[in-house]
Formats: structure tokens, C-alpha cells, sequence
């Protein structure tokens, strides 16, 4: 079969490398999958980097998110079992922890409702209890964590504030259907966030950006509000001041999607099912802004690491929706 390897560290562009391997043979509760789509993710270039929290032995083969095929023809979304990631023609993954795809979603859609989604509907209401009424803001909201959370969040009732980079994904965001829209690059983030909350701020803030967005996010938090840290994608890890936090009377709160796998798995299949609803009737929808091919997958990937992608780039196999 065809795979995308990493023999070693360094940027996708440069080390990924696609080769004729042989098909994986599943372990112990594996289950071999024929990959339909795979979903580009921002945690694939920080594997290839050697910069993730998992670090597969080399080689490996990234690719974290997939809609797949069992042997029995049933479509499933997987987080493949690396070292036998997603961008190639088979994986392997948990066989207990396949769920399975929605109907209303075509194979990319479904790859790039996973990782993304869940931890936007654990981030906002299992972890910051995201009430309708409430003011949301969300960083990086045309990416595709943040695209997620902006329609959960409207979803819930909410009122969205996207922060993004750029006048073209200033317009992915006004489609996605925030109510505000902050260009950080042309406005002043905290200007603007506090003159369209009359000087409130915002009741949760939604941040996988870390570095500047959080220190704009201490400043726009409203009382007894909360904000999310999902990530680092700025590559800078900040260090909160804890006084500020007890002054200003609001929470911080962590969000590790992937630790429910092993702490709540059930937590994983509620999601996932109150998902797939929202999904069948139009509520949320992956935002799939580029199809490529296998063949096209370390590109891809550098786009992503790059942050000039918008949505989801997924990866899709040839013969497949």
C-alpha cells in the first residue's frame, strides 16, 4: 500500500515521504481500516516536528483523524493507532473506540467532525458550561478547532466573536456565522472585542492560539468568566498572571480532549452521538475548505503547520466521497 513516512523530525514539507509499505497488521483490539478520508490536523506537523506529547517511534506515519471502512463495509470516524497514522490506504485503530460516521456528512466532512468538534463541545460545555444568552469569543475562528466552536457556540444560543488573521478569513467567519468579526491583523483586538460588548468582555473565551491571543484574552474576560486554553498553535506557551485571575474574578480552565479517551470513554460516545445530531439537522457542519489527494497530503500538512489553511484541508482517497 501507499503511506506518508517520517524517517526523521523536521518540517512536513521536508520529511514526509511517500512509500510503497506493507498493509499493518492489527494487535490486539485493532481493527484494520481502509482509509476514506483523513483530516489534516495541526498536532501532524508537531509529529512531524517531534514536538508532540506523543512521539511515535520512526518511522511513522501521520494522519490523527479519519473516516474509514471496516472489512464489513461499515464507514467509521478512527484516531488511527500510530505508528500507523492516516495519510495512507490503511491504518489501524482501537477497535472499541470506532464511531461511527453520520449519515449526513460525505467521508471529508466526517473525518473533520472528530477531534475538532469534541473538544469544542468538551472545551465549551463540559469545561466552561456555555450558556444560551452568553457571549462567546473565539480565536482563530476560521482554523478549523475554531470553526468547530463557532458553531457549536451558535448553536448553543450563543453570541460568537471570531478573531482571525486576514480579510479572507474574515470572511470564512462572517459565513460560518459569528455575529463580530475581529481582523487582529488590521484592528485592535481588545478595542474592538470590549466597544461591541459595551465594556464587558466576553463570558467564554475559546483560545487554541496561546501566546498574544491569551494575554488579549485576560483583558476581554468578562466577570465570572471563563477561559479555555486548548492550545499553543503560536508556538508560545503563556504564563498567566494567577493574581489578575483572583482580582478580575474568572476561571481558567484546561481542556486535554484526549485524555477522556481513557478517564470517560462513555463522555466520548455521548459527544459523539449529540454531534451526529446536530449534524442531521443542519446545526453544525465541517467546514472542508480544500480536497486533496493522497499524493498531495505533505503539502497539505505544511499548509496546515503553516496557518494558511481555513476550515479543514482533508486528505481524500481516490474512489471515495
Amino acid at each position: 500500500m501507499q503511506a506518508w513516512q517520517v524517517h526523521e523530525n523536521g518540517e512536513p514539507s521536508e520529511v514526509m515521504r511517500l512509500a510503497e509499505v506493507e498493509r499493518p497488521v492489527p494487535g490486539d483490539n485493532q481493527v484494520l481500516l481502509r482509509v476514506r478520508a483523513a483530516n489534516v490536523n495541526f498536532p501532524d506537523a508537531l509529529l512531524c516536528r517531534g514536538q508532540y506529547q506523543v512521539r511515535p517511534p520512526l518511522p511513522f506515519t501521520p494522519g490523527v483523524e479519519i473516516c474509514g471502512e471496516t472489512e464489513d463495509g461499515r464507514r467509521v470516524i478512527a484516531n488511527p493507532a500510530l505508528p500507523y497514522g492516516g495519510f495512507a490506504e490503511y491504518a489501524l485503530a482501537d477497535a472499541r473506540a470506532l464511531l461511527p460516521a453520520p449519515e449526513s456528512l460525505d467521508d471529508a466532512e466526517a473525518a473533520a467532525l472528530h477531534i475538532g468538534y469534541q473538544t469544542g463541545w468538551f472545551g465549551l460545555h463540559r469545561r466552561a458550561r456555555l450558556e444560551a444568552g452568553e457571549t462567546l469569543l473565539v480565536h482563530a475562528a476560521a482554523g478549523g478547532v475554531g470553526s468547530a466552536a463557532v458553531q457549536l457556540g451558535k448553536a448553543a444560543g450563543a453570541t460568537v466573536i471570531g478573531v482571525v488573521g486576514g480579510a479572507d478569513k474574515a470572511a470564512v467567519a462572517r459565513e460560518l456565522g459569528c455575529d463580530v468579526v475581529v481582523d487582529r491583523r488590521s484592528e485592535d483586538v481588545v478595542a474592538a472585542v470590549k466597544e461591541a460588548t459595551g465594556g464587558r468582555g466576553a463570558d467564554v473565551i475559546y483560545d487554541p492560539v496561546g501566546g498574544e491571543a491569551y494575554a488579549q484574552s485576560a483583558k476581554l474576560v468578562a466577570f465570572e468568566g471563563r477561559i479555555v486554553v486548548v492550545g499553543f498553535a503560536s508556538g508560545t506557551i503563556p504564563s498567566p498572571a494567577l493574581n489578575h485571575a483572583l482580582v478580575k474574578n474568572y476561571s481558567i480552565l484546561g481542556l486535554h480532549w484526549g485524555l477522556y479517551n481513557t478517564k470517560n470513554p462513555k463522555l466520548i460516545q455521548r459527544c459523539h452521538e449529540e454531534l451526529t445530531e446536530l449534524a442531521a439537522r443542519g446545526a453544525i457542519k465541517p467546514l472542508v475548505s480544500e480536497r486533496v489527494p493522497l499524493t498531495e497530503a505533505a503539502v497539505a500538512v505544511q499548509k496546515v503547520a503553516d496557518g494558511r489553511s481555513t476550515g479543514r484541508v482533508a486528505v481524500v482517497m481516490e474512489g471515495t466521497a
